[in-house]
């Protein structure tokens, strides 16, 4: 299997190097391809990516990612979104699951969140209506938003999940909002066996914190979708415990959803796991559950012992000690 991997920024290179030891270690059989992209790339070569790098990821269509940062001021849009929109990754996936020996209010926690990963605000309609007035606009499809809940039921289904719960706005704003929420009780009638319900988001953020175990599965346009996830990665102990999968028909790009944490970088102190948990998503998806149930075992279980822990959850080993750790488990 042909896969493409993308350091990043910061601290991606010392993280998918991890990756890269626990692939071997796992005996995976994955070919990587290593491509440059971000704003370390954009200061030594004026683009914010490797000439090929969308040729190698549609030839392959895999593809894991570390964290990359956007130039300030440059123009350009994050590489997040341009890969989105190319391969239209139409779905982000993102599951928030307590990690056994990491102290949070909560110990019980594991839902998923379905975001639609290609239109709403974020489609980057904006413009001045005058030097005082800007405008964005907010743009919602029946297609899209077909597409999105019915990759979230039939998630649901594949991986024994009970409910499916809509996030929306359409109180107030009733024909974009609406149109998600119809959209979502049309697919709904397809899956009987699965429960449906439906929630405005600013009432699901108070409901999150309150008891996040009221919920499974959360399905949400794109803007609602980006802002709950980083809110449920903070319910298990933050960004360092959130993978993240972008799935399109064809290509799909795993990657650690945290930041390049310039202020780090090379010290050997990040934390390598969520790009682990993001590599365990993948090897589930090309058909290595075995590989990928025994790398979740293997970070649960470093933590569960707690002695070989990184800096951000309370310890004070290095990021290849953490790996180690990680390999000696499997």
């Amino acid at each position: 299997m042909k896969a493409v991997l993308i350091p990043g920024d910061g601290i991606g290179p010392e993280i998918a190097e991890s990756a890269i030891r626990v692939s071997e270690a796992l005996h995976c059989g994955i070919d990587w391809s290593t491509w440059q992209a971000g704003a370390e790339t954009f200061e030594k070569t004026h683009r914010l990516f490797q000439e090929g790098l969308i040729d190698a990821i549609r030839n392959t269509g895999w593809a894991l990612k570390g964290p990359t940062a956007t130039p300030i001021g440059s123009g350009f849009r994050s590489l997040n979104v341009q890969l989105r929109q190319e391969f239209q990754t139409y779905a982000n996936l993102r599951p928030v699951k307590s990690m056994p020996g990491v102290r949070t209010r909560y110990d019980n926690v594991d839902l998923v969140i379905v975001r639609e990963n290609t239109e709403d605000l974020y489609k980057g309609i904006e413009y001045m209506l005058d030097k005082d007035t800007a405008n964005g606009i907010k743009l919602i499809t029946r297609s899209a938003s077909e597409r999105i809940c019915r990759f979230a039921f039939e998630y649901a289904v594949r991986n024994c999940r009970k409910k499916v719960t809509c996030v929306h706005k359409a109180n107030i704003m009733k024909l974009t909002d609406g149109l998600f929420l119809d959209s979502f009780r049309k697919v709904a009638d397809e899956f009987p066996t699965i429960e449906a319900d439906t929630v405005i988001v600013d009432a699901l953020t108070m409901r999150l914190v309150i008891d996040p175990g009221q919920f499974d599965v959360l399905v949400a346009p794109n803007l609602y979708g980006d802002i709950i996830s980083d809110l449920c990665a903070g319910l298990v102990g933050g960004l360092g415990f959130a993978p993240s999968a972008n799935i399109g028909s064809s290509t799909r790009i795993y990657e650690a959803v945290h930041g390049s944490a310039p202020d780090i970088a090379g010290k050997n102190i990040a934390n390598p796991s969520a790009i682990l948990m993001a590599f365990a998503m993948m090897l589930n998806d090309c058909g290595m559950e075995d590989k990928s149930q025994k790398l979740n075992h293997a970070i649960a279980a470093v933590y569960t012992e707690g002695s070989h822990i990184t800096k951000d959850v309370g310890g004070n080993t290095s990021t290849q000690a953490f790996t180690d750790a990680v390999i000696s488990q499997l």
